[in-house]
């Protein structure tokens, strides 16, 4: 998969079949739908690539947004590797870009830029400065300019529609299970692991301390979780919080792994949510505390 990072495409990946959207999760119904944009291009043998937007849109004019994201955007990049599309076309969502026009965006980007055959899109997409495009203002451009637009159906799962915004609500929710069905694979994070004040380890339970950054903010509370590095998978209990016992200010995220003694500061952790424990709660002391933690602990490894 080519990855650009700007609009110099090579030759061999225009008059190509484009999917674009933020793809924020690349859940099951993303996935249906570049499945079927990947089929086409097979068919019509064409190459098929996709158009994605860094920062998202929403949290570029929303900068009290802070927490947001599914994913980031070096795991949107590793489940669109694993699809197999050709090339990837990354575009910097910047205040320069937000102000291009709809008309402008088909007629310099989709069509002098891509010369695209098929454009997918999402029925409610939208696009332009302003929001003022939609898959109208693409039709409008179709015969003048040889392209056709196919506006995807959206994928259902237990009568409701598949969403990112879905899955954020759930996250909030702590309904991981929920959202594992949703994406098709647990929902994960991934972060360094930075140097924390050892309180964990001082009271007979030591963690990895992990930095949150954008993503989705969930329940605040315990969960069991899966821990994987280049070098281990292993099962472990997590608690996203505040440390309300410690009268702690920060958000973090605090990873027990069972069966691991190694120093991991500096490393990168991908920490998979597999199920909702207990909420955060203020313990009245630390008694109290490893008591329950040994109680998490029971119910994780079941």
């Amino acid at each position: 998969m080519k990855i650009y990072k700007n609009l110099n495409i090579k030759k061999k990946h225009k008059n190509a079949i484009i999917a674009i959207g933020n793809f924020d999760g690349l859940h099951l119904g993303h996935k249906k739908v570049l499945n079927q944009a990947r089929f086409k291009a097979k068919k019509e043998n064409l190459k098929f690539g996709v158009i994605t937007f860094e920062p998202i849109p929403n949290m570029f004019f929303n900068k009290s947004m802070e927490h947001h994201r599914i994913n980031l955007i070096d795991q949107k990049i590793y489940y669109l590797k694993k699809i197999k599309i050709d090339f990837l076309i990354i575009i910097n969502f910047n205040k320069s870009f937000s102000n291009i026009s709809a008309d402008n965006f088909i007629k310099k980007i989709l069509i002098k830029k891509l010369n695209s055959k098929y454009i997918f899109v999402s029925r409610n997409f939208k696009f332009g400065k302003n929001r003022s495009g939609n898959t109208n203002t693409l039709k409008n451009f179709e015969k003048k300019h040889f392209f056709k637009t196919v506006i995807t159906i959206p994928h259902q799962k237990s009568k409701k529609i598949i969403s990112s915004s879905l899955i954020r609500k759930n996250i909030a929710k702590g309904n991981v299970r929920k959202v594992q069905n949703f994406l098709g694979r647990p929902w994960s994070i991934k972060g360094k692991v930075i140097p924390g004040k050892k309180r964990g380890r001082k009271i007979g339970f030591p963690t990895c301390n992990i930095e949150w950054k954008s993503y989705a903010l969930p329940k605040l509370g315990v969960y069991t979780v899966l821990v994987q590095t280049k070098d281990f998978k292993k099962r472990g209990i997590a608690n996203i919080g505040y440390r309300p016992t410690f009268n702690g200010k920060t958000l973090l995220l605090e990873v027990n792994i069972f069966g691991i003694k190694m120093n991991l500061y500096k490393k990168i952790l991908k920490v998979s949510f597999i199920k909702f424990i207990r909420p955060e709660k203020k313990f009245k002391n630390i008694s109290e505390l490893k008591n329950q933690i040994k109680k998490d602990i029971i119910e994780a490894k079941k």
